[in-house]
């Protein structure tokens, strides 16, 4: 009985950390109208990096010497992922943004394989992102621009993997991700001043940003560690591939952002790579922050 209890809360955990993140998000592009997705980023950014100093405390373990190179790299990947996946929602459906995303650590977890079982996972994310991509012809069509911003985020949460792996054995998960997340600060919360000016001290925009900040980044990465401490990395995953259609249903509730079957299909085709990635040995995919 103890042991499904503290299996439910993991599986709990992972749950609740995708909803946060995913319902951040959606509030996130809510204000875009009104400091646009740079000053979004800064925000989210510099609230939650003031918020992972006061949980984590990295001043305790600095790293030291060429360690920073290393967190540097992966804060640039971190900033990166995150003003790029801002700005292809700001085009396209958030469903469609974090499937195409997923690609990131997808090509991480099967490209490091050298299974030929893995090639139907591959086969399957590559037919999800050319359902989603948009037809040229079509006026309907999915925003190019939007779906190239969310490929190029997935390749900076590709990168985040690879350096937070490197930086995880410097120092502890929450340090490293709280020095990481302020190297994103300190490189974009600059480019949002400039971008957004006083708007971003409004007192329509501050809480909203703040709120932005603790659902995006600090309080699914505390539910991770939650979960990760109490249940199998396989195990958590395959339910981390579940947050394509979590998007996609946040989209629609908070968003009212319809997608079309073929587009479902396609988020289910990104789903099945997930998962079925989840069972390659090794494999090394985190949350995105």
């Amino acid at each position: 009985m103890q042991i499904n209890r503290v299996l439910l809360t993991a599986v709990g955990s992972v749950l609740l950390a995708m909803v946060t993140i995913q319902s951040g998000a959606s509030l996130a592009k809510q204000l875009f109208p009104l400091v646009g997705p740079e000053g979004t980023t800064a925000l989210r950014l510099g609230f939650a990096a003031a918020v992972l100093w006061m949980v984590f405390r990295p001043w305790r373990a600095l790293p030291q010497g060429r360690d920073w190179q290393s967190i540097i790299i992966y804060g640039l990947c971190l900033g990166g992922m995150n003003i790029l996946f801002y700005l292809a929602i700001e085009r396209i459906p958030l469903g469609i943004a974090v499937a195409l995303e997923f690609t990131g650590p997808l090509a991480v977890a099967l490209f490091g394989s050298k299974r030929k079982s893995d090639l139907f996972w591959v086969a399957c994310a590559i037919a999800g992102i050319l359902l989603l991509m948009p037809s040229l012809s079509s006026t309907q069509g999915l925003d190019l621009v939007g779906a190239l911003m969310a490929l190029g985020a997935g390749a900076c949460w590709a990168g985040y993997i690879l350096f937070g792996t490197r930086t995880g054995k410097q120092a502890s998960g929450g340090i490293t991700v709280a020095l990481g997340m302020t190297v994103a600060a300190v490189v974009l919360v600059p480019v949002g001043a400039v971008s957004q000016g006083l708007a971003l001290l409004s007192w329509e925009v501050l809480p909203l940003g703040l709120l932005v900040g603790v659902l995006s980044s600090a309080l699914p990465y505390s539910l991770e560690m939650i979960a990760l401490r109490n249940m199998p990395t396989q195990a958590f995953s395959v339910l981390m591939s579940l947050e394509p259609a979590i998007a996609a249903l946040a989209g629609f509730v908070i968003l009212s952002e319809q997608l079309t079957m073929l587009q479902w299909s396609a988020i289910g085709l990104v789903i099945i790579a997930s998962i079925g990635s989840s069972f390659t040995p090794k494999k090394a995919i985190e949350m995105g922050v």
